[in-house]
C-alpha cells in the first residue's frame, strides 16, 4: 500500500498599497506575478508574505512604512519563513537604507524591476539573506507582467510609465525615470482583451497622460488614442489621469466632446493659483492659461467635472501668494480638490529653497482652503438635485450602505452615488448600471433615495456576469478581515483583543 505524498502547503500573501493610481496598477501587478508563482491571497490576515508598495511622494509616507515594519519585527524574530518585501518610490529612493532602518526586512526592489520580486524572494530564503535590487532605468513595460485585477468591470491602463518635467517639488521623475510610452497597438489591445473578460470601465494611466506619444513624435497622439479606444465594442467607460496644464490641447478636449464613452470628468493639477509661485515650482503654465482651459472644457462639455490638486505652504509663498490661489480655486469651482501642505522631500530642489513656510501658517491656510473647496464642491453637487443619473454599481464604495440599506457606485462624472433600491425591485451586481434621481447632497457625495414613483432603472452587464462568475469560482475561499474602506487588514505584529 502506497503511503499519501506530502503536498507543499500554498504560501500566503497579503500586499499592502501606498500612494497614487499607479501604484495601486502596480500592485495588481505584483499580485499577479506572486499568484503565477504559487502564492494564493491570505484570508485570514496573517500572511507568509507582506509586500509593501510604498509611495515617496510626501513624508508620511516614509512614516507609515517604517511604522508598519517596526510593527513586524517581533513576529519576524519568532517566524522566520515570514517574509517582508519594500517595493515602489521609497524603495527606489531609500534603497540600503531600508535594511539599516529595518534589517529584519528580506527583499528591496525598485520601480523598474517589478517583474523581479518572485526571484528575490527565493533567493533571500535560499541564501538566508536580505535581497536589493533597484535597477535605474525601465527594461520592460510593466503592463507585460500579469496581473490580478481588484474590479471585474474597471481596470487601470497604463498608457506610459516616467516624467519628463521637472517640477521642484516632486521626486517622482527621479525614481519613475524619463517617461517611456507604449505603443497605441499595444494599448487597445489590452483594453480589448479587458472588455472580453467583462471589464465595461478602463482608465488609462501615466504621470502626465497628455504628453504621451512625444517618444515617438506624434503630439496627437492621445487624442487620437481617446477616439480609438472609445470605437471598441462593449467599452461603456473611459477615464484618465492625470494632465498637466501646460501641454493640455484642444485636440483633447475636442475628443473628449466628441466621443461618447469618454466620460465627461477630468483631472486638472492647479497646484497653485499664484503665477509667482507657479514659476518657482517650475510649472510651465500660469493661472490666466489654467483658467482658459476649464473655460474651454465647459464650452465643449457644460456637464464635466473638473477635479484638481492643490499645494499650500510652497516655500516663499506669502498671503498674498495664497490669496491669489484662493481666488482661482473660486473662480474654478472644482468637483473636488485634493489639497495638501507642501511636504519637503530630500532630493528635490524645493527642499533646498529658503523662507521655507511656518508651520502654522501653512496649517491655517491649509484650513481656510479645504473649507472654501468644501463649500464649492457642496454647492456644485447641490445643482444635481432632481437630476436623472447613470451609476455604474461598485464593490466597497459605501462604507455604511450595510446600515443604511444602500447600494453605491459613480456617476458618468465620477461624483459617487448612494441610492435605494425600490420595494419590490432587483437588485444589481457590482458592474451593473442603474439610472436613478438624485434626491440629496452632501459635499463628497449624493443621495438617490428611493420614493414613491421615483425611477430606478436597471441594466444587466457583461461586468455583472463577470462579478457572478468571480463570485462562483471564490465561493470555496473564507473572506479576509477587512476595514472600514474594504482594505484588506493585516494583523499580524498587532496585540490580540480579548
Amino acid at each position: 500500500m502506497n503511503s499519501p505524498v506530502a503536498t507543499k502547503p500554498e504560501r500566503t500573501y497579503l500586499v499592502k498599497t501606498y500612494g497614487c493610481q499607479m501604484n495601486v496598477h502596480d500592485s495588481e501587478r505584483l499580485a499577479g506575478l506572486l499568484e503565477g508563482a504559487g502564492y494564493v491571497t491570505a484570508s485570514d490576515g496573517q500572511p507568509d508574505l507582506v509586500v509593501f508598495n510604498t509611495c515617496a511622494v510626501r513624508e508620511n509616507a516614509d512614516n507609515k512604512l517604517y511604522g508598519s515594519l517596526a510593527q513586524l519585527r517581533d513576529y519576524k524574530a519568532s517566524n522566520p519563513n515570514f517574509q517582508i518585501a519594500v517595493g515602489g518610490c521609497l524603495a527606489q529612493k531609500d534603497r540600503d537604507v531600508i535594511l539599516q532602518k529595518a534589517p529584519w526586512v528580506d527583499v528591496v526592489f525598485g520601480t523598474h524591476n517589478i517583474g523581479s520580486l518572485p526571484t528575490l524572494l527565493e533567493r533571500s530564503h535560499h541564501n538566508n539573506q536580505a535581497q536589493i535590487e533597484i535597477e535605474e532605468s525601465l527594461q520592460h513595460f510593466p503592463s507585460n507582467l500579469p496581473t490580478k485585477r481588484e474590479s471585474t468591470y474597471a481596470a487601470w491602463v497604463s498608457i506610459s510609465v516616467g516624467c519628463n518635467n521637472t517640477c521642484t517639488f516632486c521626486i517622482v521623475p527621479s525614481l519613475r525615470g524619463k517617461e517611456k510610452d507604449r505603443r497605441p497597438g499595444e494599448i487597445l489591445a489590452e483594453i480589448e482583451a479587458l472588455v472580453a473578460e467583462g471589464v465595461v470601465e478602463i482608465t488609462l494611466l501615466g504621470q502626465n497622460v497628455n504628453s504621451y506619444g512625444v517618444e515617438f513624435g506624434d503630439r496627437g497622439a492621445f487624442a487620437k488614442l481617446l477616439r480609438a479606444a472609445g470605437q471598441i465594442p462593449g467599452l461603456e467607460r473611459i477615464r484618465f489621469t492625470s494632465p498637466h496644464p501646460a501641454a493640455f490641447t484642444d485636440d483633447v478636449i475636442d475628443a473628449m466632446a466628441e466621443t461618447p464613452n469618454v466620460m465627461p470628468t477630468l483631472h486638472m493639477p492647479l497646484q497653485s493659483g499664484s503665477d509667482r509661485i507657479l514659476s518657482k515650482m517650475r510649472r510651465s503654465y500660469r493661472s490666466d492659461k489654467f483658467l482658459g482651459i476649464l473655460e474651454k472644457v465647459r464650452e465643449r462639455i457644460p456637464n464635466a467635472a473638473i477635479t484638481t490638486d492643490i499645494i499650500v505652504g510652497f516655500p516663499g509663498e506669502t498671503e498674498e501668494d495664497f490669496l491669489e490661489t484662493m481666488r482661482v480655486a473660486e473662480a474654478s469651482r472644482f468637483a473636488a480638490a485634493f489639497t495638501f501642505k507642501y511636504s519637503k522631500r530630500p532630493g528635490t530642489p524645493a527642499a533646498e529653497y529658503d523662507e521655507q513656510v511656518d508651520e502654522a501658517a501653512a496649517q491655517d491656510r491649509y484650513i481656510r482652503l479645504l473649507n472654501l473647496c468644501n463649500d464649492i464642491v457642496w454647492q456644485e453637487n447641490q445643482k444635481l438635485v432632481g437630476q436623472t443619473v447613470e451609476v455604474l454599481v461598485a464593490n466597497n464604495e459605501g462604507k455604511k450602505d450595510a446600515d443604511t440599506d444602500r447600494m453605491s457606485g459613480r456617476a458618468r462624472d465620477g461624483r459617487l452615488v448612494h441610492f435605494q433600491i425600490p420595494e419590490g425591485q432587483q437588485a444589481p451586481r457590482p458592474g451593473d448600471f442603474v439610472t436613478v434621481v438624485v434626491t440629496e447632497a452632501k459635499p463628497y457625495f449624493l443621495l438617490a433615495d428611493a420614493t414613491p414613483g421615483s425611477t430606478y432603472e436597471l441594466r444587466r452587464s457583461a461586468a455583472g456576469d463577470a462579478w457572478d462568475r468571480a463570485q462562483t469560482e471564490s465561493c470555496d475561499v473564507p473572506a479576509a478581515p477587512v476595514n472600514k474602506d474594504g482594505r484588506v487588514l493585516l494583523t499580524l505584529g498587532k496585540p490580540k483583543t480579548k
